[in-house]
């Protein structure tokens, strides 16, 4: 198979994306998009995650040091690309259709239309240039309680049916094209 050489990109290693909630200084809930996302061990099931740039997401996580991740399905796209192409520093980011409900061990805002949604607590922070890594601790996880079913773990994510990003492009569980970004938010109200 012959190569060729291109600048750092990650166009073929799709992620699962998660909205990560917060609440802002005036304990309004804010959420915003973010895929870099994966899990570790240190003596215990963690997450990492990073955020580049300045986000008021970021600041709210770095001050609370608590988020919540939940997991985007085809189901909540355009409302999760609306929170990820509108600036968090926008006013009327939030002014959209969500039910909102609270985490069960932490104070975090969490989505109810997310079949599952992690509670995390910040361990430590390392930041690299104008990105910020977060070790996590997973306080909790809600789960909606249809995947407690006896169906396979294929036919379950089949059903939820999570999204993937990569090369600012949607794909579904299946690798079905769902829109540039930008595009499914066109679809909220």
């Amino acid at each position: 198979m012959a190569k060729i050489s291109l600048k750092p990109n990650n166009d073929y290693c799709p992620q699962t994306l998660f909205l990560y909630g917060t609440y802002d200084e005036n304990g309004n809930p804010d959420f915003g998009l973010f895929c870099w996302f994966s899990y570790i061990w240190d003596s215990e099931l963690g997450v990492m995650c990073c955020i580049g740039g300045d986000k008021p997401t970021r600041d709210n996580i770095r001050r609370d040091k608590v988020f919540s991740a939940n997991l985007v399905t085809e189901e909540l796209l355009p409302a999760a690309d609306h929170l990820g192409c509108v600036s968090g520093k926008d006013p009327d980011k939030m002014k959209i259709s969500l039910d909102i409900g609270k985490g069960e061990v932490l104070n975090v805002p969490i989505l109810n239309d997310s079949p599952v949604n992690f509670e995390l607590e910040v361990s430590e922070f390392i930041t690299r240039g104008d990105g910020e890594i977060m070790l996590c601790r997973i306080r909790n996880v809600l789960q909606d309680e249809s995947l407690s079913s006896d169906e396979t773990v294929a036919e379950k994510l089949s059903r939820i049916a999570p999204v993937k990003t990569t090369a600012k492009t949607y794909l579904g569980y299946d690798g079905r094209d769902l829109g540039s970004w930008g595009e499914p938010m066109k679809q909220t109200k």
